[in-house]
């Protein structure tokens, strides 16, 4: 049964004074053990080094992975491949219409024209939907990505949801991620590199100039930076 809005917001403050300093690890089996089935982790198949790190504090957890239609092979390959690997429970998310119902609808590539309800509609809407069914869910959002994330919880109460959200790699740098996929042997996209730091969807992902932040090559030359679904 899901608890009330009221329950996790009171939670979400124990979690943040309990979980302040913890380790990913130690956060993840914090809700692991709170939440159980009614906990998922998002999963963008950048790298993979927070879907890794929750099958091993809560095996079998739902990955939820936002199949935007626009994603580029080596991201679909590398969701494919944490499904036959990691000990999770992969639920691939899709907006109500194709690509290509989008573009009889509203135009060919509203991603070009109207990049904020191209993501409202293929990333935005079909989380909320799959999120209805659970308590609390988890985030690989990290501070030093770029200013936007800078102050982001490791706990907290997502107010617009009504859940429990949780960001364990929080804290980390990219140091960090390195590190821990190098040790665990973590699936990575092979696409990720240093000109290509950020990866989302094909049209909107360009790669990175020196001395830019590791987002600046998403949505390039356009004020937007985020995709709604942190915001």
């Amino acid at each position: 049964m899901l608890r009330s809005p009221a329950d996790l917001a009171r939670l979400a403050e124990v979690g943040a004074h309990e979980l302040e300093g913890a380790s990913a690890h130690d956060v993840m089996s914090w809700a692991g053990e709170h939440f159980g089935d009614r906990l998922a982790v998002t999963a963008s198949m950048q790298d993979t080094a927070l879907a890794h790190l929750a099958s091993k504090a809560v095996p079998g957890i739902d990955v939820l992975f936002l199949d935007t239609g626009y994603h580029f092979l080596e991201t679909l390959g590398t969701a494919d491949a944490v499904e036959a690997v990691y000990d999770v429970t992969l639920r691939r998310l899709t907006a109500e219409h194709t690509v290509a119902q989008q573009d009889a609808l509203l135009g060919k590539d509203l991603f070009a024209t109207d990049p904020d309800t191209c993501c409202a509609l293929r990333k935005v809407a079909p989380l909320n939907a799959a999120l209805a069914g659970y308590d609390a869910w988890a985030t690989g959002v990290r501070r030093v990505e770029s200013p936007t994330r800078a102050n982001t919880p490791v706990v907290a109460f997502d107010v617009r949801r009504q859940k429990i959200k949780l960001a364990p790699l929080a804290a980390w740098t990219d140091e960090d991620v390195d590190a821990y996929i190098a040790a665990n042997g973590v699936l990575v996209n092979p696409l990720l590199s240093p000109e290509y730091p950020s990866i989302g969807c094909a049209p909107c992902t360009r790669a990175v100039l020196p001395g830019q932040n590791a987002r600046a090559g998403r949505w390039a030359g356009m004020a937007k930076t985020e995709c709604g679904i942190n915001t």
